[in-house]
C-alpha cells in the first residue's frame, strides 16, 4: 500500500481552508470515495504526490497537457517572457502572432478574442449571438458542460455530472428560463424544438465531441443536421471546443468531421497549461465585440504576454511534430483495446468510447449515446476500478464522467504499464 500520510494531512488544513479543500468540485474525490492525493510536481506522462508517490498521468490537468507536463519548449517559453513582464494592460506582439495562428489553424475563425477561461468564453461567445441575432434564447444538450455561467448550468456535465447535481443552487430561475435543453444526438427533438421556438433562438452551443459526460461520439448526420437546422432557424451554432481544440486536429473537431459553425470556442491547449481561452467567428459576428461594436467584453489579463508564449510554444510543437494525432490515436486505441479485452473475459460490463486521444471507460454494456445512457453507467464499480488503478500507480480523472487525455509523453512502455494496471483493476472488488 502506498503512504499517503502528507496529503491526508495537508488535506485536512485544506478542508479548513478552502470549500470542500478544494479550488474544483471534481478534484474532491467525493464519487470514487477516499481523500484526494496532494500533488507537488509532475513531469511528461507522470505526476508526483507530496508522499513521493509517482502516477502515470490521464488526467493530465483535463485536457491542456497535450505533451505531458512541463515540456521544455513550453517552460521555457514562460521563463522568457515572464521575464519581460507578466501582465502589460496593452497589446502585445506575442497576442497579435497567436492570434494569426489560430486564424489560420481553426477553420471557421476570421476573429478572435482572447480571455482567462472556457467558462468566460462561452458566456462571452453567448452575448456576441444574442447581440448578432437580437434574440435572447440558448439550445444547449444535456450532458454538454459549457463553464459554470448562470445561464449554462442546466442539465450539464463535468462537475455537476459527477456530483448528481441536475443544476445549481444560487441560479435565479429566470437565468435558465432562455436555456433549452435537449438530448444530444437526437434530431427530431432538435428540430422540433427550433420549430417552437422559432424566431426567438439566438444560439446553439455544443460539445462536437462531447467529453465531459465522458467521451460521447456524435451519430453520423447529427452535427451535419444540427449546422443546416441552425442555419435555417437563423440562430448561430456555438462549437465548444475548448476540450477539443487542437486535440483531435491542429483545426479541432471541426477539422476532424468537416463541420463549419458560426463560432468557437477554445481553451486548455492554446494556454499551455496557462489560464488561457478564446471566442472567434465569423467577421461579421466577431465585429459586434467592443470597441468596434456594441457588444461589451473585456479583462484585465486577457492575452497576457505568458499565457500567449505557452500556447505559442504549443502550437509551434504541434507543427513541428510528425504523426503526432496519429501516434495519439494509436495510445488511446490500445489503452480502449486492453480494456476490452480484460472486460470481456472478465464478464464486466463496459463500454469503452474513443476518439484520436480521448476514451471513457463507462461500466455499463449498453452504447452511450447521450446523458441518459452515460449516467446508466454502473458508478459504484467505478469508484472501485479507480482506487485500484490508483493504488496501482495510475491516475485517472476520479468521476465516471471525465475523459481519459493521452499525450505525445505517454511512452509505449506506459500505455503496456496501464493496459495491465486496467486489466487488475477490473477486477477490483
Amino acid at each position: 500500500m502506498k503512504d499517503h500520510t502528507k496529503s491526508q494531512d495537508l488535506f485536512a488544513v485544506a478542508r479548513t481552508l478552502l470549500p470542500g479543500g478544494v479550488s474544483s468540485p471534481v478534484r474532491s474525490f467525493r464519487s470514487v470515495g477516499g481523500d484526494p492525493l496532494v500533488m507537488e510536481r509532475a513531469s511528461g506522462s507522470r505526476i508526483f504526490d507530496v508522499d513521493g508517490n509517482s502516477y502515470i498521468d490521464y488526467v493530465m490537468s483535463y485536457g491542456p497537457m497535450l505533451f505531458g507536463h512541463a515540456p521544455a519548449v513550453v517552460t521555457e517559453a514562460i521563463a522568457r517572457a515572464a521575464a519581460g513582464g507578466t501582465s502589460f494592460g496593452a497589446t502585445s506582439p506575442g497576442e497579435i502572432a497567436l492570434a494569426r495562428r489560430i486564424v489560420g489553424l481553426v477553420p471557421s475563425v476570421d476573429r478572435v478574442r482572447f480571455v482567462s477561461s472556457g467558462t468566460e468564453a462561452v458566456m462571452s461567445a453567448i452575448r456576441v449571438s444574442r447581440g448578432f441575432t437580437g434574440r435572447t434564447r440558448v439550445i444547449k444538450f444535456d450532458g454538454c458542460y459549457h463553464g459554470h455561467s448562470d445561464g449554462l448550468l442546466a442539465k450539464a456535465g463535468s462537475g455537476l455530472a459527477t456530483h448528481d447535481l441536475p443544476d445549481s443552487a444560487g441560479v435565479p430561475s429566470a437565468l435558465t428560463a432562455e436555456t433549452v435543453t435537449l438530448p444530444f444526438n437526437n434530431v427530431d427533438l432538435f428540430d422540433a424544438a427550433l420549430r417552437a421556438h422559432k424566431g426567438a433562438v439566438a444560439c446553439v452551443i455544443v460539445e462536437p465531441v462531447p467529453a465531459n459526460m465522458g467521451v460521447v461520439l456524435p451519430k453520423p448526420g447529427f452535427l451535419e443536421a444540427v449546422r443546416d437546422l441552425t442555419t435555417k432557424a437563423g440562430a448561430v451554432l456555438i462549437f465548444d471546443e475548448v476540450i477539443t481544440g487542437f486535440r483531435l486536429a491542429p483545426g479541432g473537431a471541426q477539422e476532424l468531421l468537416g463541420i463549419a459553425p458560426d463560432m468557437t470556442t477554445m481553451g486548455k491547449i492554446i494556454g499551455g497549461g496557462l489560464p488561457l481561452a478564446a471566442f472567434g467567428g465569423r467577421a461579421e459576428i466577431m465585429d459586434l465585440v467592443s470597441p468596434v461594436g456594441p457588444v461589451y467584453q473585456a479583462g484585465t489579463l486577457s492575452g497576457n504576454p505568458v499565457a500567449v508564449a505557452a500556447g505559442t510554444a504549443v502550437l509551434d510543437l504541434i507543427a513541428g511534430t510528425p504523426n503526432l494525432y496519429r501516434d495519439l490515436e494509436a495510445k488511446a486505441a490500445r489503452l480502449a483495446e486492453a480494456a476490452r479485452e480484460s472486460a470481456e473475459r472478465r464478464h464486466i460490463p463496459l463500454t469503452v468510447t474513443t476518439i484520436g486521444s480521448l476514451l471513457t471507460l463507462f461500466f455499463t454494456d449498453r452504447p452511450v449515446t447521450d446523458y441518459a445512457s452515460a449516467r446508466a453507467s454502473d458508478t459504484a464499480r467505478f469508484a472501485r476500478f479507480f482506487r485500484a488503478a490508483l493504488e496501482a500507480g495510475i491516475s485517472f480523472a476520479p468521476s465516471q464522467f471525465e475523459a481519459a487525455f493521452v499525450s505525445a509523453a505517454h511512452t509505449g512502455d506506459d500505455i503496456e504499464a496501464t493496459a495491465a494496471v486496467i486489466d487488475e483493476a477490473l477486477g477490483a472488488e
